[in-house]
């Protein structure tokens, strides 16, 4: 597979692409290669969720440019003996509300991951974790995805101008995402300040079905696969040639991908 997208990665860079502007998709080394390990045939259970866990500390670190910020004066230490030694700057607003959906089973690592690296800065009571029960619905014979059963949730309340993030590894097909996101459009009181989305890698196909299913939503990644493209799609620039784009084999897996992380991650193979 002669991809030619990350041969050249920035830190803490974005991956030039043709998907528009609400696909974000970071292109560094460091994000890279968590990825690529946890991807990796050697790699077992315990590192797993290690290594989990820092990519999406990591990816946090890159979806804060879209979080509120506050502007005003802060003592220092310095403070006391100085009062002009005030930090005046911008930074994070850390009362603002967030939601983090845990899409069982291989999102609830990463959201509360994310819950616990919002707590190093963030007030306790503005960060939640709500909780949903879903799964893919699979043809017996074919064994392609053919849509995803809903089982159940359990949801704090209403999310009336807060943050609304999904974190959620490989995200192949979308339907997962697109059902999480209609259900909280039906049945839970409010209307966030945005709606965020959160992978280790999605794939072209992805994209287009969450784009097209919400206008507002905003997907991060730190990678894509459209492995199974032909090579010279594979030498164009990701999303040029978006309709001609394949990332999944026939059972709707990623490829190059990671292999069934939800399998690995809690060490249960079905």
């Amino acid at each position: 597979m002669p991809e030619t997208a990350y041969q050249t990665p920035r830190p803490m860079g974005r991956l030039e692409h043709h998907y528009g502007p609400r696909v974000h998709i970071l292109s560094d080394p460091w994000g890279l290669s968590l990825v690529a390990r946890a991807g990796h045939p050697a790699t077992q259970t315990p590192d797993l969720l290690r290594l989990v866990d820092a990519a999406y500390r990591h990816l946090l670190l890159g979806m804060s440019e879209r979080f509120p910020l506050q502007q005003g004066p802060l003592p220092t230490r310095m403070t006391a003996s100085e009062p002009r030694a005030l930090y005046s700057g911008q930074r994070l607003a850390t009362d603002h509300r967030i939601v983090l959906i845990d899409v069982a089973r291989a999102g609830t690592l990463p959201a509360h991951g994310m819950q616990a690296a919002l707590y190093d800065l963030w007030e306790p009571e503005a960060v939640r974790v709500d909780h949903l029960y879903l799964n893919r619905a699979v043809d017996p014979v074919t064994q392609r995805v053919t849509g995803t059963h809903f089982h159940g949730s359990k949801i704090g309340g209403a999310f009336e101008d807060a943050t609304l993030i999904v974190p959620d590894p490989m995200d192949a097909t979308g339907g997962t995402i697109v059902k999480v996101l209609d259900h909280y459009r039906r049945e839970v009181p409010g209307r966030p300040k945005q709606v965020m989305t959160a992978h280790l890698i999605v794939t072209p196909e992805f994209l287009r079905r969450v784009l097209d299913a919400d206008p507002n939503v905003h997907i991060y990644a730190l990678r894509m696969d459209r492995g199974l493209s032909s090579e010279e799609v594979l030498q164009c620039p990701p999303g040029l040639r978006w309709s001609e784009e394949v990332g999944l084999d026939r059972h709707d897996y990623i490829i190059p991908g990671a292999g069934g992380l939800g399998e690995w991650m809690n060490n249960a193979f079905v």
